[in-house]
């Protein structure tokens, strides 16, 4: 099996339709949590849940998020605009996918895809963080992969032994050149990123340009584990 691993979707339609027009046909995907959370958010669930069983889910924050008794990290009148946009059968698919999923890939072995940690869907941790600080989310853990999202920043790293890798993020990559950003595994890990034509959403904060990458990665460096 190979896998094409899709984090951080964010709602960006066009994004999505770019990459899944790369993506290998025998490849299962697997989307990463924080898939609607964005400027086309019915349109891009439908397009996914349209691939019927060739798509493996994990739920993320932003996910989560959308059920109103749960509080988080999206701002509320993001979370109030996508709600608007999304059926009380889709929101409740969203809050009811799993947290972790596990697969055996070729070349690679056992694959442990959670959102942003082990741990939970909101902790942050970047390529810079200290591996003693990040050490304590990944006790316990038995894989010969481990992939997170959350950041929408890639990297590889080992942290306890074990190798991590970040996924980045399909529709809202703080990467250079502004891209759609995923990994493909099986049976090397590969960071792929895909250029895409953005589209207006209707809603101004969505299509706000985003900040550069060194900013992000300064502001995640302050709110990182054990910071």
């Amino acid at each position: 099996m190979s896998v094409a691993a899709l984090y951080d979707v964010h709602g960006n339609l066009p994004a999505l339709d770019a990459v899944l027009a790369e993506i290998p046909d025998d490849a299962t995907i697997v989307v990463g949590g924080d898939v609607a959370m964005g400027p086309f958010p019915s349109e891009t669930l439908a397009r996914l849940r349209g691939l019927g069983d060739r798509v493996k889910w994990i739920r993320g924050n932003a996910d989560r998020e959308l059920t109103p008794e749960e509080k988080g990290l999206v701002p509320a009148d993001r979370v109030e605009w996508v709600s608007e946009r999304l059926s009380e059968e889709e929101v409740a698919f969203l809050h009811e996918l799993p947290t972790r999923l596990v697969l055996e890939v070729r070349g690679i072995g056992r694959v442990l895809f959670v959102h942003a940690s082990p741990r939970n869907d909101v902790d942050i941790f970047t390529a810079l963080t200290p591996e003693e600080r990040v050490a304590p989310l990944f006790e316990g853990v038995e894989a010969d992969l481990v992939v997170v999202g959350h950041t929408h920043m890639q990297f590889d790293r080992t942290i306890a032994g074990l190798r991590v890798v970040n996924a980045g993020s399909v529709g809202m990559s703080y990467e250079e050149p502004r891209a759609a950003y995923w990994l493909l595994l099986g049976p090397e890990v590969e960071h792929r990123h895909t250029p895409f034509q953005p589209r207006v959403s209707g809603f101004a904060g969505w299509d706000d340009p985003l900040p550069p990458r060194s900013e992000v990665l300064a502001l995640f460096e302050s709110r990182a584990v054990g910071a």
